[in-house]
Formats: structure tokens, sequence, C-alpha cells
């Protein structure tokens, strides 16, 4: 049974991940900061698989610990979500982001190498892409990111690639994947992030639970159907698969590849907040106000490379991303979280 350490395993993306590795039959080592997220996780993916991942608690950039990780346990490959992902933040502290998300994922990447551990799959974004001039993005496609955070998953990817060229046995994949939402169908893990919500869904749960007043809608003139802007929303299970995939594929192949992970169907804010008070029977009270800088009207993925690389594609609608994201909330609701 081969063993996967998953940096950031008890985020949002991370533990909906490591469920599925444990469901396709991996082992799984989670290495987490707790920085945005919570140790309750833990004992909810083992009521979710009826078995406990192991579990350190530290920094990527703790080069004691990761070699003290890959010397007890007999790691296999390596996916990498452990990363800080608040756009607005990036803007402000980009040293922080830097040295996190950049300096880190060397840090990671040379006690990787050291450990002779050659599979690394790497949690991308598509804010990669920046303004490319058109609404559906390709994987060829120029990058141009337009913020810090953008800035550092490109960095990262670059560097693996010139990793793995120089060093032939190493074989990655850079997963660039688009807005996550919904929650396991258990409602037992979903996105709970410490603090206010810097997403769309788990601000909307908080004011469904009452625990935030209204949500603020973006620009509500852009040149789209309802004026407000159109996102490829993706289930995180949908996307808990992709990295999966990614990591059979990668055994089988070498070298690097840079995959989208998307529906390829965009909706509106308006349209979620529709659907979410459809499945929920909760008002979601919001105002329309002045678009953000550096926001786009529209984007979504053309994810057709996923589906003959890795056979992957979407299965969860709008619907199911609602149903499972209220599931969650409202089982938070019930504990008084």
């Amino acid at each position: 049974m081969k063993t996967i350490l998953v940096t950031g395993g008890a985020g949002y993306i991370g533990s909906h991940t490591v469920v599925a590795l444990q469901d396709g039959g991996y082992q799984v080592v989670i290495l987490d900061n707790l920085c945005n997220s919570k140790l309750v996780v833990l004992n909810s993916i083992q009521k979710i698989c009826s078995k406990t991942p192991v579990f350190y608690q530290g920094d990527i950039r703790d080069r004691t610990l990761l070699s003290k990780i890959f010397n007890n346990h007999s790691i296999s490959g390596v996916i990498h979500f452990a990363g800080l992902k608040a756009v607005g933040e990036s803007q402000s502290q980009p040293l922080k982001y830097y040295d996190n998300n950049v300096a880190g994922s060397i840090t990671l990447l040379e006690e990787i190498l050291k450990a002779k551990v050659d599979t690394f799959v790497f949690s991308s974004s598509a804010t990669v892409y920046g303004e490319p001039g058109a609404s559906q993005y390709q994987e060829d496609m120029p990058t141009a990111p337009i913020n810090v955070y953008g800035r550092t998953k490109l960095m990262v990817e670059e560097i693996l690639g010139d990793s793995a060229k120089a060093n032939p046995g190493l074989k990655v994949a850079c997963l660039r994947y688009f807005n996550p939402v919904g929650a396991h169908s258990s409602g037992l893990i979903g996105e709970n992030p410490v603090g206010t919500p810097n997403n769309l869904m788990p601000y909307i749960g908080q004011i469904a639970l009452g625990i935030l007043p209204r949500l603020k809608v973006f620009g509500s003139d852009y040149p789209t159907p309802d004026g407000t802007g159109l996102r490829d929303y993706i289930h995180v299970d949908d996307l808990a698969i992709g990295h999966v995939l990614a990591l059979d594929y990668l055994e089988r192949n070498p070298g690097a590849i840079t995959v989208n992970l998307g529906t390829g169907k965009p909706y509106s804010v308006l349209e979620m907040i529709a659907t979410f008070e459809k499945v929920s029977g909760k008002k979601i009270p919001y105002d329309l106000v002045e678009r953000r800088s550096g926001d786009l009207a529209e984007y979504y993925a053309n994810s057709g490379l996923a589906k003959a690389v890795l056979g992957w594609q979407a299965k969860h609608g709008i619907e199911r991303m609602c149903e499972d994201t209220w599931r969650f909330y409202s089982q938070l609701g019930a504990q008084g979280s």
C-alpha cells in the first residue's frame, strides 16, 4: 500500500483529497501548520473513512520536521496544498506569500529530492492566467498573473518544471483549478475558514446561520446575463478525485504535465445565491456594490486535457454544490460552531 504525504491536508481541499486517497487504498500522512484549518477535521476524516491519517503539525519550511517525516515513513508521492491563498492579503503582505508559497515549496522540493521521492502533485490555480483576453482558459495560453498570490503559484510551477528537467526521475503534475465549492456528502467536512471567509460559498453559509449579516456582490454591470460575474465553480469532491487521478497518471508517465480542473460551465454570483436559497430555504440578503479591481466579467476552464490525459471530468452541478454546502453548514450550526 503506497503512502502519500499531503501538505495542508487538514484544510478544505486537502481534507477532501485525503478522504479520496484513503478511499482509493492509499495510506496518508498529513503535514499542516493549522494556520487556516482545524484539528477537529481529523476526527471527521476518521468518521468518514473509519481510519485516521498520520498527522504532523508543522510547517513546510521546517527542514528538520520534513526530514523526520521522510525518515519515518516510506513516502511514494507528495500532494502539495500548503500555501497561503487570500488574494487581497497577498497584495498587502507580498513577502509573507513569497516566503511561504515559494520559499516553502523550494524547501519541500529539496527534501523530496533528498529522500528520493519521485512523484509531486502541485495545487496550482487559474489565477496564473491573469487576463488572457478570452473567457475559456486553456493550458497553452500565456500566463500573466495580476496579483502576488497568482505569481507565487506560477513561480512554483516554473520551479517544478525546471526541476523535472534537471532530475529526469521526478514526475510532476500542476493542477490549475478554478473555484472550489461544496462539501463532502456526509456534511462532516467542508470549507470552514479561520476568520471571515474570503470565498463566496462559506460567506453565504455563515449568512444562512446568522453569523454574518449580508453579502456584498462586487459588480452588477458586467456584460453577462444578470450583470454579475460568471465563474467556473467546481465541487470539491470532483477536485479531490482529480488529484488521485493525477497520482495514478504519474505512476505510469514520466515528466511534467499541467492540467486545468474545472466544469467548463460558468455560473453567476446571483445564480449561486438563488440556488442556495432554493436548496436551503434560507434567504440570503445581499447588496450590489462596485466592481473589485482585477475581477473579470467571466472565466471558465477548458478541461479537455484533463479528460484526455487523466480520464477526469467534473460530475457534480450547481444544485449538488449548494446542497452539500448547506448540509455542512447546517451541521455546523447544530453543533454551535
